[in-house]
């Protein structure tokens, strides 16, 4: 029997061993067999991924305080930087500032935050872990108003690299105060700089500078503006001092902008010289036509006072004058003057009526005077025209029925008188054009464009 027993107990053993040996009976431990991954499935994991536990305990954030720069109490801590301009939202001449997207990098070294890894790879952060961390305090001098993106979540990204190096990256957009020279306006070309400091370190903890010098701008190529043409993009970099804190580095973003002019020369300049022209309209006009002469010269005094109004609603109200006033003022001058030469024809003309009504009113007496002729004359009748009907007589110009109607003027003439008049004629040639009124209009006609464009060659020459 104990024979039979051990036969039995080597039967079962022999079996639990054949069964532990095929790979087919192993479904019964309950554990699924996964199958084997080919040689282009096969991925080297970064063991620094693989380790359990917190970031913060991979990088050692709680056994250093981050609250003092890196390598405290030694030299300047270089911190790189370099930008990337996303657009250039908006220029405002009222406000004299800019409004600027732009993605904003910081390279430097943290000695503390370097971790140990096999392959040499980085690890990405959100700005979750920005706020245990030291990161540079750099703030935008002379901005108004900005503010980093937070659409889904904050735009702030943080890689840490194995040896400590650091890319600190967020999005902002910044609205900063631009000096603009309006001398020219809208002749002119803007430049505005976008300036970035640290805000407690001086230069002896801090340095910043440009990572790739002039490479470390870059832009986007589809920037563009309604009123503006970007010309160039560059920057520079100088110590800023501050009397009570010390110095500082200062690094520049600075564009340069020129203005579009053809917005302006189809809302300002050629209204403006529409006008002067259509002034120039009032010289053909018979100078008896008070009410045509008088509307046109106020219509268009009153538009140029339009147009300048509304030039200068849409800019600052600077003390010094700009490009555009001259031109529109010295517009609105020659508009105002054609108004003022027509009151002188009205004026000179009134003077020369009332002269000859005078000396209508004042006829000498020709009796007892020899070698004198009367004739009738109607009141329209020119001394030229009078003049030639020196030969007739009464009896041969009118008729006794219309001697009412008729002004009956005596003409003595003498050998001594025909002399005087010759003689006064050559003396007086200079008050002819004041006397003739419409010798001023036939003048204007040719002085009020000569002189505009010779204003106008004279202006564009010197603001071009």
């Amino acid at each position: 029997m104990p024979y039979f027993l051990r036969l039995l107990l080597l039967l079962f053993y022999l079996i639990l061993l054949v069964e532990s040996r095929n790979p087919r009976r192993r479904s019964w431990s309950g554990q699924l067999e996964m199958p084997r991954l080919s040689h282009l499935y096969k991925k080297t994991h970064d063991i620094t991924k693989l380790q359990k536990g917190k970031t913060e305990q991979l990088l050692r954030v709680d056994e250093h305080d981050f609250t003092m720069r890196p390598a405290f109490g030694g030299p300047a801590i270089p911190v790189g930087v370099d930008v990337q301009v996303e657009s250039l939202d908006s220029i405002s001449e009222v406000d004299m500032d800019f409004t600027m997207t732009l993605y904003l990098r910081h390279y430097w070294k943290d000695e503390r935050l370097s971790f140990p890894s096999t392959t040499n790879k980085s690890m990405t952060f959100d700005g979750r872990l920005v706020k245990k961390i030291w990161v540079p305090d750099v703030f935008f001098v002379h901005s108004k108003r900005s503010f980093t993106h937070d659409t889904t979540t904050d735009n702030i990204m943080l890689r840490v690299f194995p040896d400590g190096h650091v890319l600190y990256s967020m999005r902002i957009t910044v609205t900063a105060m631009c000096n603009m020279d309006f001398s020219h306006f809208p002749l002119d070309s803007q430049t505005c700089s976008l300036e970035l400091e640290s805000y407690a370190y001086t230069d002896e903890d801090l340095m910043l500078y440009w990572k790739n010098g002039d490479e470390s701008l870059k832009t986007d190529e589809k920037i563009s503006l309604s009123q503006f043409l970007i010309h160039k993009f560059h920057t520079t970099s100088r110590l800023a001092f501050y009397s009570s804190t010390g110095w500082y580095n200062r690094l520049y973003i600075n564009f340069t902008l020129r203005r579009h002019i053809f917005f302006f020369l189809l809302q300002t300049y050629f209204p403006a010289t529409l006008m002067v022209m259509l002034s120039w309209v009032s010289f053909w006009i018979d100078h008896r036509a008070v009410p045509a002469r008088v509307s046109l010269g106020s219509t268009t005094v009153l538009t140029m006072s339009t147009i300048i109004t509304g030039v200068n609603a849409s800019m600052p109200r600077v003390s010094y004058i700009k490009a555009v006033d001259i031109y529109l003022w010295v517009s609105f001058v020659f508009v105002f003057l054609s108004v003022l030469e027509y009151a002188a024809v009205n004026y000179l003309t009134t003077v020369q009526e009332r002269k000859e009504r005078k000396l209508r009113d004042k006829v000498p007496c020709t009796c007892g005077m020899l070698h004198s002729r009367t004739i009738m004359l109607d009141g329209n009748y020119s001394e030229s025209e009078a003049n030639s009907l020196a030969g007739y007589t009464r009896s041969h110009i009118v008729t006794d029925e219309e001697k009412q109607e008729k002004i009956v003027v005596h003409l003595a003439l003498s050998d001594e008188s025909n002399t005087s008049r010759k003689k006064g004629l050559k003396g007086h040639m200079g008050l002819r054009i004041i006397q003739n009124t419409h010798v001023i209009d036939k003048y204007s006609r040719l002085i009020f464009p000569i002189f505009y464009i010779f204003f106008n060659l004279i202006y564009w020459s010197v603001f071009c």
